[in-house]
C-alpha cells in the first residue's frame, strides 16, 4: 500500500468514525418512531416467551412485506447483543454505509470516489429524525444496486459476480422500502440507456433485476389484492380509491421547494446541524469552480488549512451547542440557508456542463458523462411530482427523496484535476466531522430528558397494559415530536402491550392475533380517549403534558393511583 493511498484511507476512517458519532453521544436516540420499531422488534424475537403479553397477543405475519430487511437483520443481532446495542450497531453501518456505496458508484462511473464523503450530513435530517429507518437503511443499497448495475454492463471479466450481486441488492432494497426499489424502477432503465457496453453485460443487467422485479410483483399481489377499508377522514385508512384523488394529498410546488432544504438537516432546535449541509454545498461549488478556472491546490496548502480548520469546528461546535441562541450562529445560519438550493442547482448544472466538456481521465464516453446527473434528477422530480400522502399505505411519500437528491447532486461535481482530488477528500473529511461533532453534542443533551421516561420502567409490573396520554410530544433537546410513542418504551422493557403499535399496519412483521386492544382514533389526539370504552382495558398509563388528575380526575382516588413521576413524566398504574 503506497504513502497516498494509506493517508487516505485514514482520512475516511476519522470522517466516518466522526460521521457516526452521534449514535453513541446518548443512551437514547432521538427518533420518533423508533419505540414502535424496537417493540415490534422484541416481539419477533420474543414471540414465544411466556414471560410476556407477546405470545397471547401477536403472530408472525404470514406474507411478504417490505420492511422485512430491517426487523429481521436486527433480530438476528439480538441474539448476540442487546437489542438497543443492535439496533445502534445496525444504524451505524447505515450511516457509514451511505457514503460508502455512494463511493461505489462514483467509482462505477469511473469518477473520483472523494464527493461520497459528502453524503454524511444527509445520513441524518427529517426521515431519520422520524424513525423511518427502513426507508433510510435502504437508501446505501440502492446506491450499491446502481454501481452493481453498471459494473454488470461494462466488467465483463466480473460480470457473473456483478450480477449475482445486483439480483441479492435489488431483492433487498424491496425488503427494506418499496419507496427505494420504485426509484430505481427509474434509474436503472435511465442507466441502461446510458451505460455504454456489449450486448452481453446488458443482458446480464437485465437478468439481474429479474428476482428483484419478480418479488415486486408478488409483493404488489398481495399488497393490492387485499380490500381497502375506506373510512373518509380517518387517520391511517384510506380515504377513497387507492389512486382517487380523495386518497391522495398534495403539497404545492412552493412547499415543496420551500421545504426541500430544511429536510435535510432539522434535527436540533438551534440548527446548528445545518452548518454541515452548507459546508457539504460550498466544498461542492468549490470542486466546480476548481474545475472551471482549472485550479490546480498544491497538497501544501493542506497542512495551514488543518491548523486553522480544527480550532474553527471546535469554537463553532461549542458556540452552537453550548449557545443555541447565540446570535452569531443564528445570523450565520439565516443568511447562508436561503443560497444552499441555488448553489446545490449549480453545482448539477456546472458538474453537467463541465464532465460534457471535459471528460475524465478514464474515458467517459460522452453520453456517460450525465449519468449522475441523471440519478440526481429523477430523485428531484420524484421530490416534486409524487403526492405527500396515499393514504392507507404511503406516508410522507414525496419528502423522503429529498434524501437521495441531495449527496446524488453533489457527487456531480466533475472529475476534478487529479492534483487537486486530496485537497477535495480533506474538504469532504472535514464536513463529516463537522456533522458528527454538531449532531452528537445535540444528541447528547437528549440523553437527560430521555433518561427521566426510562427511570419509570422501574415503577411499572410485569406484561403491562400501556395506554399513552401524551400531551406534550416534542422535547427541548430536538425539534421532532419524540415522545409520541412514549408508552411503547415501557411496554417493550417489560414484556407488555401499548395501545397504539405498528403490528395494525400491513408492512409489520407481526400482527395481532385478534381485535387489538381498544384505543382512541389517532395517537395524536389522547384528549378523545373514552374510559369506559377503551382506558378500563389499560392497567399502566404515561401521562405527559398534563397532570394525571387534570385527565384521569377522581379516578386516581378511586380505581388508579400515580406510581411514579420522573420529570415531565407520569406513571399512572390501576390499584
Amino acid at each position: 500500500m503506497t504513502r497516498d493511498v494509506r493517508i487516505e484511507r485514514i482520512l475516511w476512517g476519522v470522517a466516518l468514525v466522526l460521521g457516526v458519532s452521534p449514535l453513541w453521544a446518548t443512551s437514547e436516540l432521538p427518533l420518533v418512531d423508533l419505540p414502535q420499531h424496537l417493540h415490534l422488534i422484541s416481539v419477533l424475537h420474543r414471540l414465544d416467551d411466556p414471560s410476556t403479553l407477546f405470545p397471547e397477543l401477536f403472530a408472525r405475519r404470514p406474507e411478504l412485506t417490505p420492511y422485512l430487511g430491517y426487523y429481521y437483520l436486527v433480530s438476528l443481532l439480538n441474539w448476540l447483543l442487546p437489542l438497543e446495542l443492535a439496533n445502534r450497531v445496525f444504524l451505524t453501518a447505515y450511516v457509514a454505509g451511505l457514503p460508502l456505496a455512494l463511493a461505489f458508484l462514483l467509482r462505477s462511473v469511473k469518477r473520483p470516489s472523494w464527493p461520497a464523503l459528502l453524503a454524511v450530513p444527509f445520513a441524518y435530517g427529517d426521515s431519520f429524525a422520524w424513525g423511518f429507518i427502513n426507508y433510510v437503511s435502504a437508501l446505501p443499497l440502492t446506491l450499491l444496486t446502481c454501481g452493481l448495475f453498471v459494473r454488470t454492463i461494462q466488467d465483463a471479466a466480473n460480470r457473473r459476480r456483478w450480477a449475482i450481486g445486483l439480483g441479492v441488492s435489488l431483492v433487498a432494497v424491496l425488503l427494506f422500502h418499496v419507496q427505494a426499489f420504485a426509484y430505481l424502477g427509474v434509474a436503472l432503465p435511465f442507466l441502461l440507456l446510458t451505460t455504454k457496453g456489449e450486448l452481453a453485460g446488458r443482458k446480464a443487467a437485465v437478468f439481474g433485476v429479474l428476482p428483484g422485479v419478480v418479488t415486486f410483483i408478488a409483493w404488489v399481489g398481495l399488497r393490492l389484492g387485499q380490500p381497502a377499508e375506506i373510512a373518509p377522514g380517518q387517520p391511517w385508512k384510506s380515504w377513497g380509491p387507492l389512486l382517487s384523488k380523495e386518497n391522495l394529498a398534495w403539497k404545492p410546488f412552493e412547499a415543496n421547494r420551500a421545504e426541500l432544504v430544511p429536510t435535510l438537516s432539522n434535527m436540533l432546535p438551534d440548527g446548528s446541524d445545518r452548518f454541515a449541509v452548507l459546508a457539504a454545498v460550498l466544498v461542492a461549488a468549490f470542486g466546480v469552480l476548481a474545475s472551471v478556472w482549472k485550479l490546480e491546490l498544491k497538497q501544501s496548502v493542506l497542512k495551514p488549512v488543518a491548523i486553522v480548520a480544527a480550532p474553527a469546528l471546535f469554537t463553532l461546535w461549542s458556540r452552537a451547542s453550548s449557545a443555541p441562541n447565540e446570535p452569531l450562529a443564528t445570523s450565520l445560519l439565516e443568511a447562508w440557508s436561503p443560497w444552499v438550493l441555488p448553489v446545490m442547482i449549480a453545482v448539477l448544472a456546472g458538474g453537467a456542463a463541465l464532465s460534457w466538456l471535459r471528460p475524465s481521465d478514464e474515458g467517459e464516453a460522452p453520453v456517460e458523462r450525465l449519468r449522475l446527473l441523471g440519478l440526481a434528477l429523477i430523485a428531484l422530480v420524484l421530490f416534486f411530482a409524487l403526492p405527500f400522502d396515499i393514504r392507507g399505505y404511503m406516508y410522507y411519500l414525496n419528502t423522503r427523496y429529498a434524501h437521495l437528491a441531495a449527496p446524488l447532486a453533489l457527487a456531480s461535481v466533475p472529475a476534478v484535476l487529479a492534483a487537486n482530488r486530496r485537497v477535495m477528500l480533506v474538504g469532504a473529511a472535514l464536513v463529516a466531522g463537522l456533522a458528527g461533532l454538531m449532531l452528537s453534542r445535540g444528541f447528547s443533551r437528549f440523553d437527560d430528558e430521555a433518561k427521566q421516561l426510562t427511570s419509570l420502567v422501574a415503577y411499572a409490573g410485569p406484561k403491562p397494559r400501556v395506554m399513552g396520554l401524551v400531551y406534550q410530544t416534542g422535547s427541548r433537546a430536538v425539534t421532532h415530536p419524540v415522545y409520541l410513542h412514549a408508552s411503547t418504551v415501557l411496554a417493550r422493557l417489560n414484556g407488555g402491550v401499548t395501545n397504539f403499535s405498528f403490528a395494525l399496519t400491513p408492512h409489520s412483521p407481526v400482527m395481532y392475533r385478534g381485535a387489538p386492544p381498544p384505543t382512541f382514533p389517532s395517537e395524536w389526539r389522547p384528549d378523545q380517549m373514552s374510559w369506559e370504552s377503551q382506558g378500563r382495558w389499560y392497567d399502566h398509563f404515561i401521562v405527559r403534558g398534563a397532570h394525571p388528575r387534570q385527565i384521569l380526575g377522581q379516578l386516581l382516588d378511586s380505581e388508579l393511583y400515580v406510581a411514579g413521576q420522573a420529570g415531565d413524566f407520569f406513571l399512572v398504574k390501576k390499584r
